[in-house]
Parts: structure tokens; sequence; C-alpha cells
């Protein structure tokens, strides 16, 4: 009994979440990134564009969400692989080409959720990837 308290102690000491206490949706807005072009034997790289998309129907427990690229816009199926501190959304294309969004734990200081986004695909037959840096608010 007294390892079982410990471990369940343990438990809460490290602050680990619970599903249901997590937000079911996020706005996230990336201000700052580089995509990169592949052309004539080497990446080219450049400022990428300010971006910003929706994580609706969130169910960690499920691992399945919904991103919403601009109002209007049908909601994309995107899997959840949770992490410590952190969940994935995994979007796979319909050409196949992968999009991943990282979304941390809030920051207290900002009451934001620091996030990374990658997106890999080509044009064109050419690799294109990008990598933003932005946070992500619950709605």
């Amino acid at each position: 009994r007294a390892a079982m308290m410990a471990v369940s102690a343990m438990g809460v000491a490290c602050g680990g979440a619970v599903a249901q206490d997590e937000p079911k949706a996020f706005a996230c807005t990336f201000d700052a990134g580089t995509v990169a072009t592949y052309d004539n034997g080497a990446f080219r790289r450049e400022a990428a564009a300010k971006l910003s998309f929706d994580l609706v129907e969130i169910d960690l427990d499920g691992q399945s969400a919904k991103l919403v690229a601009s109002a209007g816009a049908a909601a994309g199926a995107v899997r959840v692989v949770r992490a410590i501190n952190a969940n994935h959304f995994l979007e796979v294309a319909n050409e196949g080409f992968l999009n991943l969004s990282t979304v941390y734990d809030r920051d207290a200081a900002t009451g934001k959720h620091p996030a990374v986004h990658s997106r890999h695909f080509g044009l064109i037959g050419q690799p294109v990837y990008a990598q933003y840096t932005g946070s992500c608010i619950p709605k």
C-alpha cells in the first residue's frame, strides 16, 4: 500500500495533467519561420510568411483532432501523439506530405503554449520544408 501511495504522489508531483483537463481546441500563430526549397543541388532558405490555424476537436485519449487552416475551410483530420509536456499533431496531406505541430505545456509567464510547426512537401518535383515557431492559446 505504501508503494502505491508513493507512486501516486510521484504522479502528482510531476504535474501530469489529466486528459480531460487539457484544452479541446487551440488557436495557433507562428510569427517566425524559415522555408527551404531544394534547387540546383542545394537547399535555398528564406523567411517564411506568418502562419496561423486552429486545432479543434482535440481528443487526447482517442489520439485525434482536426486542423482548420482558415475561417470557413474544411477541417482536416490530424493524429495526436502524446509526449511528456507536449502533444504532437500529425497531419498527412492528400498527396502524402507531412505536417507536424508540437504544442508544449502552458508557459506560466505568458499563459500561452509554445509551439513548433514543420512542413515536409514538394513543389513541381522539388523538395520543400518549412519550420515555424510560435504559440497556441486555448479556445
